[in-house]
């Protein structure tokens, strides 16, 4: 039984929690194999005979094969361990944040300088700011890291 989440109510955020730390085992054991070489290059050379060896969901399979990195992390993955995901697509940080917002890498770079989203409207789910779901890349297919 969960504990209640009051932090579900904040809009585009997914908190790591232990829910979701649990359903993203296989997912982000998944990623921390990208570490190695090796493996690496298995999977760029077969992406899916490799995540198939992983016993993931087939969504968690289906988000890593279109590299969907908000969807990754809708179903447990976490940022730091999806982070090898996208180095293994030769992806920055800033280049996987910006995909995940909807924005360039230079407009994800130009709104963080300018100090991030604005908190008005983006406090609560219902409110109309740009961190509102129907305002997001996630599940309109242009949140991918390799758009």
């Amino acid at each position: 039984m969960s504990l209640e989440k009051p932090y579900q109510n904040v809009p585009g955020t997914t908190i790591f929690d232990m829910d979701q730390s649990r359903a993203g085992y296989h997912l982000n054991q998944f990623c921390m194999s990208l570490m190695k070489d090796a493996n690496r290059k298995r999977f760029l050379a077969d992406q899916r005979a490799y995540v198939d060896e992983w016993p993931m969901t087939e969504d968690q399979k289906l988000a890593v094969l279109d590299a969907d990195l908000n969807r990754c992390i809708g179903l447990g993955g976490n940022i730091y361990f999806l982070a090898k995901l996208g180095a293994t697509h030769g992806k920055s940080f800033q280049q996987m944040a910006g995909s995940m917002t909807g924005k360039t890498e230079i407009e994800y770079r130009d709104m963080m300088i300018a100090g991030g989203r604005s908190v008005n409207g983006n406090r609560l789910v219902g409110e109309d700011g740009d961190a509102q779901k129907e305002h997001q890349p996630q599940g309109s297919g242009t949140g991918k890291l390799l758009d």
